[in-house]
């Protein structure tokens, strides 16, 4: 099930990866796919896509049911294959996947460009209210939040560590959460991310429990 919210359990370590897409999409020709692995392995020349990044398959003969499998993260095996990990090829009697004949696509969204950007993040008990949490140093000591870029794998990871989430006033049950991202080299562009795109909510809700290991 897809997650909806930033759920921090007190006493555990929170971290989350964020990708930011933008458009055009970007579709590459698939010219081989393999299950020897146990997974299926696309041959991709050149793909371009950073390991953990979203895509689609869609055209492909043959092992049409990998058509079907939607949105799926993908494992980068070399620069000219991709895995898609989290798939188990066979059917709904059981049955291994018949074998790819041709053809197909891979269809994602093109990594954006982290190099001249910087996260930001805060969370509040409510829209307009106060900070219980955030990434800003200015607002220390309240700044448990670990904001990092890896343009590398074009992610901007969020951590706040086990000592952190214990210590958060056990007053503080919910709020919501706001991701910024700020153009070093020009301050007037500002993007606000989505962490939960699947979420009705206006901004990522957040939500604080407690824990049964200690």
């Amino acid at each position: 099930m897809a997650l909806k919210e930033i759920l921090i359990e007190r006493g555990k370590t929170y971290e989350i990866d964020v990708y930011w897409s933008v458009d055009p999409i970007i579709r590459k020709p698939i010219t081989a796919i393999s299950l020897a692995a146990g997974a299926p392995r696309l041959t991709v020349a050149g793909h371009g896509m950073p390991d953990g990044w979203q895509a689609e398959v869609y055209g492909v003969i043959g092992m049409k049911q990998i058509n079907d499998v939607g949105r799926q993260e993908c494992l980068v095996i070399d620069p000219n294959t991709i895995e898609l990990n989290k798939v188990n090829p066979v059917d709904d009697s059981g049955k291994i996947w018949p074998a790819y004949t041709s053809g197909g696509f891979v269809s994602f969204k093109t990594p954006r460009d982290l190099s001249n950007y910087t996260p930001a993040i805060d969370f509040k008990n409510k829209i307009g209210g106060t900070v219980w949490a955030t990434s800003q140093s200015s607002l220390a000591p309240l700044n448990i939040i670990a904001a990092t870029i890896d343009n590398a794998l074009k992610k901007t990871t969020l951590r706040i560590s086990a000592v952190d989430t214990a210590a958060i006033p056990m007053s503080i049950k919910k709020g919501v959460a706001e991701l910024e991202m700020h153009n070093t080299l020009d301050p007037s562009d500002v993007v606000r991310l989505r962490l939960f795109k699947s979420s009705n909510e206006e901004y990522d809700p957040v939500r604080v429990i407690g824990e049964v290991t200690t």
